[in-house]
């Protein structure tokens, strides 16, 4: 169990490093991509996608014990480039470096998809909203360099 709290607190980490850049006024002028929801969303959406992340990487964590196994690797990896999206696009106000991180994080979810199915499917559908949250904040991010 000792272990979850660690799994936890990676992701608590993660999210409180993306949540100290916050929109602004330089965000609220750019032209945004139809589909675009409502702000109050992001919360409520990435507070369950988080827990189902931890979650994820105990369960796979349980199962294999070495740090080097590809999907422990592909975990650790997509949880640095998530924490950093939101210093490269509200952060540094930069659009296409966090497209860039965003559709290299998109890969990464793919490959702990992969890679966690022979090990453990239910880790494996657990990042499978995941994956489509942040296909779809791809194409945000998307619409906004192309927008703007």
């Amino acid at each position: 169990m000792y272990s979850f709290i660690i799994f936890l607190a990676l992701v608590l980490i993660t999210s409180s490093f993306g949540a100290t850049f916050r929109p602004g006024p330089w965000y609220d002028e750019l032209i945004k991509p139809a589909l675009t929801p409502p702000g109050w969303i992001f919360t409520p959406v990435w507070l369950t996608l988080y827990l189902m992340i931890a979650f994820a990487g105990w369960i796979v964590w349980q199962k294999t014990r070495f740090i080097r196994h590809p999907v422990i690797i592909c975990w650790g990896c997509q949880l640095v480039l998530n924490a950093l999206w939101s210093w490269l696009f509200f952060g540094l106000q930069s659009p296409a470096l966090a497209l860039v991180d965003i559709l290299i994080l998109l890969l990464l979810i793919l490959a702990f998809i992969r890679f966690s199915w022979p090990v453990s499917r239910t880790a494996s559908i657990l990042f499978m909203p995941y994956a489509l949250w942040v296909g779809f904040a791809a194409y945000l991010n998307l619409g906004i360099v192309l927008l703007n």
